[in-house]
């Protein structure tokens, strides 16, 4: 953590031009004194930062003197923000090679102790965010929205809906939300002259289009989300729900762990628990591990596929 900070706080400092500890030590979450202890590890190393008390004082770079922040293009710094939100877009492609060229202009203004540990780090630590037992949905437009954002440029868009029609839009981006690893777009959208948000994986085709917009100044991503986030789950559960009807021993808690439950009922010393698994091929895919503890007492077309599956794993083990 302590290596994160003194990258962050050579680019506070040189994008802001002074700031003071306190303010550093809001922003990176730490204590002052952890602050204080990072300037002098900068300090000794050679990066003359400059400390002045008073109303206007605070930290500063040494006049003249730059840490190549500026060498940085703007995506890039752009990406460095987002990647220290949660919110990257990608390891390959344009954006990975934008976030390693960042990265490396900026491992050339660290103290030479922590550019071995970066080294180090690199070669013992690996992010792998793909799950066990399913791909990653691809967002193929991804860097077109995020552009389109950034930019303010109107879109056209072709979206999935959940029964697959394709429909055609013009949007105006407002905002990007990702949220447990999905991407979300909130939009003014033309034809319905409403704000909607968009599943970004469903977004067939993505195009930029002449004329830009403005955002309301009264609009807030933050509020938006925060408002609607109830809502839109809602709706997102009434457009995209699969029942699951589970029946297991009364004692048995622990199978509802991770599930969406819709009604439970008691059956005697069983219980009938009613689950969303929002489309077919999503169950499919989801009960098999339940089978150990439980019966799938509904839909009958679930019955069936787990049948099917009993006869083959029947027919290769017996």
């Amino acid at each position: 953590m302590r290596l994160h900070r003194l990258i962050a706080i050579l680019l506070l400092v040189e994008s802001r031009g002074r700031m003071k500890a306190a303010a550093l030590a809001e922003a990176l979450e730490t204590s002052v004194r952890s602050i204080y202890r990072d300037i002098d590890v900068l300090a000794e190393s050679g990066i003359p930062l400059v400390t002045t008390t008073g109303p206007n004082g605070g930290i500063s770079l040494m006049e003249g003197y730059t840490v190549n922040l500026r060498r940085l293009h703007g995506e890039e710094v752009v990406q460095l923000f987002l990647t220290g939100m949660g919110m990257p877009a990608g390891g390959s492609g344009e954006t990975g090679l934008l976030l390693r060229n960042a990265l490396l202009k900026l491992e050339a203004s660290l103290p030479a102790p922590y550019q071995q540990d970066i080294r180090t780090a690199q070669s013992r630590f690996l992010f792998d965010d793909t799950p066990w037992w399913s791909e990653q949905v691809a967002v193929p437009y991804l860097e077109t929205l995020r552009a389109a954002v950034w930019r303010g440029r109107r879109i056209e868009v072709q979206y999935r809906k959940v029964n697959g029609e394709l429909s055609h839009r013009k949007l105006h981006p407002y905002g990007l939300v990702i949220k447990q690893g999905a991407w979300y777009l909130a939009a003014y959208c033309e034809g319905a002259e409403a704000i909607r948000t968009f599943k970004c994986e469903r977004f067939a085709a993505v195009s930029l289009i002449e004329g830009t917009y403005t955002i309301p100044e009264h609009f807030s991503l933050q509020e938006y989300w925060k408002e609607g986030e109830l809502a839109f789950i809602n709706a997102s559960k009434a457009r995209e729900i699969y029942p699951v009807v589970i029946r297991t021993p009364a004692y048995y808690q622990e199978i509802i762990n991770g599930l969406e439950v819709l009604n439970t009922e008691t059956d005697g010393e069983f219980q009938l628990i009613t689950v969303n698994m929002y489309d077919y091929e999503s169950a499919c895919e989801r009960v098999l591990p339940l089978l150990v503890q439980a019966e799938i007492v509904g839909p009958a077309e679930l019955r069936e596929f787990i049948g099917r599956q009993a006869r083959y794993w029947n027919k290769m083990y017996c």
